[in-house]
């Protein structure tokens, strides 16, 4: 009887250490696959902020894109579609009336008294950064304010 209670005892510890070792089995599988969906988890993670990144990029180009079509919707030339009275136009001193065009240099003496600042009045919108309207005899020219590198010209605004 000594030799069966051993036997049995015997076989109740390894049937016990099988399950144990199954069971460690078990959570060692799970640990590997719960190590494995983290960095599944952080590799989503990267390319959602990949494409945050390119959206944010993308938008930023929609951005510079607006802006060079709003500038380019200056034309460089363009024909007045109404006329306005304004006083008598009279050039700077040294200068004469002179038909300016696009690329040429406005010289400073325009800027200083021929400078259009209510814009709307005359029906034109709010001139590009950094550039304003100056009057030339019955014409306007848009034209930067610091070099005085012309943009645009609108012919005949004035009577």
């Amino acid at each position: 009887m000594k030799k069966f209670t051993t036997a049995a005892l015997a076989a109740l510890i390894a049937a016990g250490s099988m399950a144990t070792a199954s069971a460690a089995d078990a959570q060692s599988r799970y640990d590997r696959n719960d190590r494995q969906e983290q960095r599944q988890d952080r590799r989503d993670d990267r390319r959602d902020n990949r494409d945050d990144r390119r959206d944010w990029r993308q938008d930023r180009r929609d951005d510079r894109q607006d802006y060079r079509q709003q500038a380019r919707a200056y034309d460089r030339w363009q024909r007045a579609e109404r006329r306005y009275s304004a006083p008598r136009y009279q050039a700077p001193r040294g200068y004469r009336y002179q038909q300016w065009s696009y690329g040429q240099r406005l010289p400073s003496h325009y800027s200083r008294g021929y400078v259009i600042n209510d814009y709307s009045r005359y029906g034109l919108r709010a001139p590009p950064r950094g550039h304003h309207y100056v009057r030339n005899g019955n014409d306007v020219v848009v034209a930067a304010v610091a070099g005085g590198l012309i943009t645009a010209v609108i012919a005949g605004l004035f009577n």
